[in-house]
């Protein structure tokens, strides 16, 4: 028995690129024939409008002004004759120059047509008939004192002449009558023909688009369609449903390749499930060390709140009890043991200093996480207010904006963040100098927070310590030079980064110290807590 192998049939002999071509091909061909055919019957009605137009009308127009120019020699001369006033005899030479121009000009508008050319120069002969047999007669004997000018039996002579102009005026008006109606009925039929081919072009673009639609539907449409529905079944978790190949051949392939991938798809679920089965042991892991550091942060904000209490009250004993020796004892030690006492003294109390620094430090977005809409100007203006003391005496300059934005923030960070930036700036000045301070506020470049800066004409910081002075602790002069512990800029870091910012130094700045830190808006703040807020317990990603 011989098996026959059939072949395939042009539908999927073709691709959908090959068939959209020949799709495009025959719409293309359509449009030709319809624009040339538009293109001809459109040019002859736009010939047949442009004779009418541009050559009858305006022909019968000028043969109106020939015909008045003729009356206006008639009624210049009749004047002239009853008065013998040269002055009317400037109507009719007007009227022989302007029957000369409007002749020439008719002739140019009727080149094509001899029968009208022939009514012209019949009515020109008759109008020189008239000239020669009268009209000029009349003026010369006026002129010379003849008495034909008062002769009763000229205005007989000169009428059957120009009667017989007013008829050859009847003939071409007709004649030009005629020929306007005839161009206006060919127009009638030429726009009509017109009208009819482009309805035809239409009713064909119509046939042609309907026939292409039912085609493509049928050759791609449709199998396009089965494998979309096939491909969001699979997608939708079927993937034991079999995605068959039909239609146009890349519709094959892709589906071939879809099939493909759906088996491939089938093989790797499997391996991932059981691997999402270890993430999922792992996630729990996570949670619960989470829950974990989280105890143990607060076991540690507890420590260092209690801690810092308990270190305090033996230093407060140590000072007071060392006081008091001196107090008691003072008359009885020399200079040295006087001195050992004020260095214990002056220890304890620096040792609180430090403790009641390092608790501020700590407590920082812990105890006080208090967010709300917070302005910037306000808090300065608090900073200001508890740093008044010093501005005065020092009579330091302040310049900054007259407005300052709102953010979402912690108004007693904010008001610490300006205080520490401001008295850093009037502590660390120049001896023989009054402080000057500006600060700046504008946008930042990433469009989602402020960039604000504070600048003083003091002393400055060396580059190489623009990262060290943000170490809690840390020291760049001595204490006889300049007062405190050196953990200020450390909390403004930590503010700062608190509410969603960063703070630096700009090593470029020369005329003293100046301080960068951003901000982010209410927008930018609200939609990075909303994103960072943890799922409830017991939620399961």
């Amino acid at each position: 028995m011989t098996m026959t192998t059939g072949r395939a049939p042009l539908s999927a002999r073709l691709t959908a690129q090959a068939w959209f071509q020949l799709v495009l091909a025959a719409m293309v061909l359509v449009v030709i024939i319809g624009t040339v055919a538009g293109a001809q019957v459109i040019a002859q009605a736009n010939r047949v409008t442009d004779r009418l137009v541009d050559r009858t009308l305006p022909a019968a127009a000028e043969a109106y002004r020939l015909q008045s120019a003729l009356f206006n020699q008639e009624t210049g001369l009749r004047g002239y004759r009853i008065t013998a006033d040269p002055q009317f005899l400037q109507p009719y030479r007007d009227g022989t120059r302007d029957e000369a121009q409007s002749a020439t000009r008719l002739r140019e508008l009727l080149a094509d047509r001899e029968p009208l050319l022939d009514e012209l120069d019949a009515v020109e002969q008759a109008a020189q008939r008239w000239r020669g047999e009268y009209a000029e007669p009349l003026v010369a004997g006026l002129a010379s004192g003849s008495p034909l000018g008062t002769d009763p039996t000229t205005p007989v002579r000169g009428k059957p002449l120009f009667d017989d102009l007013r008829t050859r005026f009847d003939t071409q008006n007709s004649s030009l009558a005629a020929t306007i109606a005839h161009d206006e009925d060919e127009l009638t039929h030429t726009r009509a023909v017109r009208d009819a081919v482009l309805a035809g072009m239409v009713v064909a673009f119509l046939l042609t688009g309907v026939l292409l639609t039912v085609l493509i539907r049928r050759l791609i449409v449709r199998p396009l369609g089965s494998l979309t529905d096939a491909s969001l079944r699979v997608a939708g978790g079927d993937f034991d449903h079999h995605i068959d190949a039909h239609g146009p051949a890349d519709l094959v392939t892709v589906a071939n390749a879809v099939e493909s991938m759906r088996r491939r798809i089938v093989a790797e679920l499997d391996s991932s499930r059981a691997k999402e089965a270890v993430l999922a042991e792992q996630k729990t892991d996570l949670d619960l060390q989470a829950v974990e550091l989280r105890r143990s942060n607060a076991e540690l904000e507890q420590f260092a709140y209690v801690a810092s209490h308990d270190l305090q009250e033996p230093l407060r004993k140590v000072a007071s009890f060392c006081q008091l020796l001196e107090k008691r004892y003072g008359d009885k030690l020399d200079e040295r043991g006087k001195q050992y006492i004020d260095f214990a003294v002056d220890g304890a109390k620096r040792m609180q200093v430090l403790i009641n620094d390092l608790l501020t430090f700590s407590r920082v977005g812990r105890v006080t996480d208090r967010t709300e809409p917070t302005g910037l100007g306000p808090a300065l203006d608090k900073a200001l207010t508890n740093l008044s003391a010093v501005i005065d005496d020092t009579t330091a300059s302040i310049q900054r904006p007259d407005e300052l934005p709102e953010i979402i923030g912690d108004p007693t960070l904010l008001t610490m963040l300006w205080q520490n930036l401001i008295a850093n700036a009037i502590k660390f000045r120049e001896p023989d100098r009054v402080p000057r301070i500006e600060i700046t506020c504008e946008p930042a470049e990433n469009g989602s927070g402020w960039l604000l800066s504070i600048s003083d004409n003091g002393i400055g910081i060396a580059p190489e310590f623009a990262e060290k002075v943000f170490v809690i602790f840390q020291r760049l002069h001595n204490r006889e030079e300049y007062s405190g512990t050196g953990i200020g800029l450390a909390v403004c870091k930590k503010i700062v980064e608190y509410h969603g910012g960063r703070i630096w130094i700009d090593t470029e700045y020369t005329a003293g110290a100046r301080f960068y830190f951003t901000l982010r808006t209410a927008e930018a703040d609200l939609t990075v807590r909303t994103a960072d807020v943890p799922a409830p317990e017991g939620a399961t990603a």
